[in-house]
């Protein structure tokens, strides 16, 4: 601790030395925007300066005005739906008036700010390959979480536990090596076990960003795979307050989806406010019917409050999570094949065959969880000279239970309760001759208690510190980035005895172990992460980019020590105190096109991994599967790793307003110097390809605006590198799905008031289960031979956005 405190104080000297030089003065951006083909002005155009949330909307004349901005050096950001994005550098200290000519979207990529090591860049000069996600993308497709909604991404997919659950992967690589980040802090809720998902309301998404590739520099341990960052919504105008109602629904599984949000910007008082509420019952599939107690519940409320000023900003948000899923066990009748269901018999526990009513019940039936998460995040970054010193302290408690009692549904047997305390100070000093140069300390502090009377994990203590420090260069064409980090990690194991917890309610639950399972012990883990980026503009057409960097990731508490039965993940888990920190060196290469007709990036990387952490299955002296309190055992091993592939995206405009857009993914992982059966690692995703084709019908109309219609496929090919001993995995099958989307904005005298979309997904009613379901390995169907639960099928959704401005 006393380390923390002496860097930050550092950092704040150095912020304040800087600050005597800060001018006192403040400038205003104005200006007007055309379309570039007939020069009519443009209303409603988006000026937004990301770095100093900051930004204002064209009038009637295209016309448009930001006051209270400090002189520096930044970016700005000019977008307007159907039209491609502009983005460039502005200094406020010498320009006042900037006008923009927008050129109708074509086959080209649109320039993104995405953020970057020493701040907001193009994403065509970011070294690391990125993906970005705009709002409008997400709300073109039905999904029933967050992960889901994004994994389409070249390079992204899911590991799945019914349609309520979802864990992100990237290339390959997921759980604790994936570091989600939302409100500016990683999102910390228990994301190590295959039941649990992450805890964030989709509605509150504005855009995506996923980094492909270790991440350490910024992130810290646990950022191996890379990272996803949520962002929100942009910070309104001065003057402006909005508000707006979504509504959705989905036939599968009778979805019902509602959220209400309003936000506005008075004087530099800036506030967002959001609700929203989900019901879904159990999905279907024409193998399974109704997949019984795969629905879900879920709530959110965020808020935040703040000030923008010519200083920079300071916001506070609140944010509060709950979901209850149903927890898939996929038992079967061997007479029927249909699911059976706990249920109480003459006072006694028993089971019967599930119905179809039972399957449209919104009501979880048991065994189920409960999910409660919290978040308060403060945030500021305060304008000092020509630098600027940004803080990010947030605060986050996850309670996860989990009851299975058919005799009381209000008994809770798992109650994981997880304290995490995070910071982030950085420092950006003043740009040098073109060099930027940031440098800070980050990290967290954990707790985790057990509130149940069964015990998975024993009770943790976490401490992270992170020190680094990263520049970037300009070189005309030619861009350079990168740096170096120091991690440590302490983590100390309570020793487990017996006793009694106290209940919130006031009862007392004891623990039912006769004997001690979780000995005390302290590990501590240290490891050095570093990259160096290069980016050059061949031409204006083509770029490549190459990345070298350095990951490192300490093993989780899952990994370490757990002991028990994971319901929900259909498995029994076996820590192993005695693994090592993961350490990777990875190489990206990428190369891009862009023109009026075609525009394509092909990105390739190379990943070795050491000391590798997966879970492998166990077998009793007979050689069949071991069975713990009547579940299949894993154990959780090591080895080295060799990770390749890359992904392919291509966009073809062979006329005006015709869009074919494919996507090709592919992972080939294995652990080195091991026998075939042993050879790949587990949870591999199968190669994906993806094809739209979207054609725009109405772009600029009176009443009808930026109508489309699109049908693709999504088009997973057979999985065989599977790892294969001890039945741990099985073969996939290759599956095909037809999908198609119409979408709408209604306008009234220049103005959106209201946009319809029209989703179809899995429209043959195709039978298919992915690869990395982890229903796939539940029960055999004595029926009908089939193994374990299928994905959904066919889906139909409808969404209705109204937004009111003021």
């Amino acid at each position: 601790m006393k380390v923390i405190y002496t860097i930050i104080i550092c950092l704040l000297s150095l912020a304040t030395l800087s600050a005597n030089n800060a001018p006192t003065d403040n400038r205003s951006l104005q200006g007007i925007i055309t379309d570039e083909k007939d020069g009519e002005a443009l209303m409603g155009v988006n000026v937004y300066l990301p770095d100093l949330k900051k930004g204002a909307i064209t009038n009637e004349k295209g016309q448009y005005r930001i006051d209270n901005l400090p002189l520096v050096r930044t970016t700005v950001q000019v977008t307007y739906l159907g039209h491609q994005t502009l983005v460039q550098t502005v200094d406020l200290r010498s320009v006042n008036d900037l006008n923009f000519a927008l050129k109708e979207s074509s086959a080209e990529i649109n320039e993104v700010v995405v953020t970057s090591l020493t701040g907001s860049s193009l994403i065509k000069r970011t070294p690391s390959p990125i993906s970005f996600i705009a709002r409008k993308e997400l709300l073109q497709q039905s999904s029933s979480n967050i992960i889901d909604a994004i994994s389409r991404q070249p390079g992204v997919s899911q590991i799945t536990t019914g349609s309520g659950i979802s864990k992100p992967v990237i290339r390959g690589l997921g759980y604790n090596r994936v570091v989600v980040v939302n409100d500016g802090v990683r999102q910390e809720g228990q994301q190590w076990g295959d039941e649990h998902g992450v805890e964030i309301d989709p509605q509150s998404v504005n855009s995506v960003e996923i980094l492909k590739g270790p991440a350490s520099l910024m992130y810290g341990s646990d950022a191996m795979a890379g990272v996803i960052n949520f962002q929100s919504d942009p910070i309104l105008p001065d003057g402006v307050i909005n508000a707006n109602v979504l509504t959705e629904y989905q036939t599968n599984n009778g979805l019902i989806n509602y959220s209400v949000n309003t936000a506005g910007n008075k004087g530099g008082i800036v506030w967002n406010a959001r609700y929203s509420d989900k019901w879904a019952h159990s999905y279907k599939n024409k193998y399974d019917g109704y997949v019984f107690n795969s629905g879900f519940q879920e709530r959110a409320v965020s808020g935040l409050i703040g000030l923008n000023k010519n200083w920079g900003y300071s916001h506070l948000t609140l944010d509060y999570y709950n979901i209850t899923p149903g927890i898939v066990e996929g038992e079967r009748d061997e007479k029927t094949g249909g699911f059976l269901k706990p249920v109480v018999i003459d006072g006694e526990e028993g089971t019967a065959v599930a119905t179809d009513r039972d399957g449209r019940s919104y009501r979880p039936f048991v065994p189920y969880q409960q999910v409660y998460h919290y978040k308060a995040v403060s945030s500021s970054n305060i304008i000092l000279g020509d630098g600027s010193l940004r803080t990010i302290f947030g605060y986050q408690q996850n309670r996860r239970q989990e009851f299975e009692n058919v005799m009381d549904r209000n008994e809770y047997a798992l109650y994981f309760q997880l304290h995490t305390a995070t910071y982030d100070v950085r420092y950006s000093l003043p740009e040098i001759n073109g060099y930027k140069l940031v440098t800070g300390v980050n990290g967290m502090y954990q707790s985790s208690l057990n509130r149940g009377h069964e015990t998975l994990l024993p009770e943790y203590k976490l401490f992270d510190m992170g020190v680094f420090a990263i520049a970037s260069k300009n070189f005309g064409k030619l861009d350079i980035s990168g740096g170096l980090r120091f991690d440590r990690r302490h983590q100390s194991v309570k020793e487990f005895e017996p006793h009694t917890h106290d209940h919130e309610d006031g009862d007392d639950h004891d623990h039912d172990h006769d004997a001690q399972i979780f000995p005390a012990y302290t590990r501590n883990f240290q490891g050095l992460s570093g990259s160096l980026g290069f980016t050059y503009q061949l031409s204006d057409g083509w770029y490549t980019k190459l990345n070298l960097s350095h990951g490192f990731r300490a093993p989780n508490i899952s990994e370490l020590a757990s002991n028990g039965a994971h319901g929900g993940a259909v498995r029994y888990e076996i820590g192993n105190p005695n693994l090592k920190a993961e350490n990777s060196w990875q190489a990206d290469l990428g190369f891009g096109y862009s023109s009026p007709i075609i525009s394509g990036e092909v990105s390739l990387f190379a990943n070795r991994i050491n000391n590798y952490i997966f879970s492998h299955k166990l077998l009793d002296e007979d050689g069949h599967d071991l069975l713990t309190d009547g579940y299949k055992t894993f154990q959780f091993v090591s080895g080295n790793a060799r990770i390749l592939g890359g992904e392919i995206s291509i966009d073809i405009h062979p006329i005006e307003r015709l869009h074919f857009q494919n996507s090709f993914s592919y992972v080939n992982s294995v652990q080195l110097n091991q026998p075939d059966s042993t050879k790949n690692l587990p949870f591999t995703p199968a190669p994906k390809l993806i094809s739209d084709l979207c054609f725009d019908l109405i772009r600029h109309g009176k009443t009808l605006n930026n109508t489309y219609v699109s049908v693709g496929i999504e088009s997973n090919l057979k999985q065989d590198r599977i790892f294969s001993a001890f039945d741990t995995e099985t073969v996939t099958p290759a599956y095909t799905l037809l999908n198609a989307s119409f979408g709408t904005d209604f306008v009234h005298k220049g103005r959106t008031w209201a946009s319809l979309y029209f989703m179809a997904n899995n429209i043959t009613n195709k039978a298919y289960q992915n690869h990395l379901s982890r229903l796939k390995y539940t029960d055999v169907n004595q029926v009908t031979g089939r193994e374990g639960v299928f994905n959904m099928g066919r889906n139909f959704g409808i969404k209705l956005l109204v937004p009111l401005n003021f």
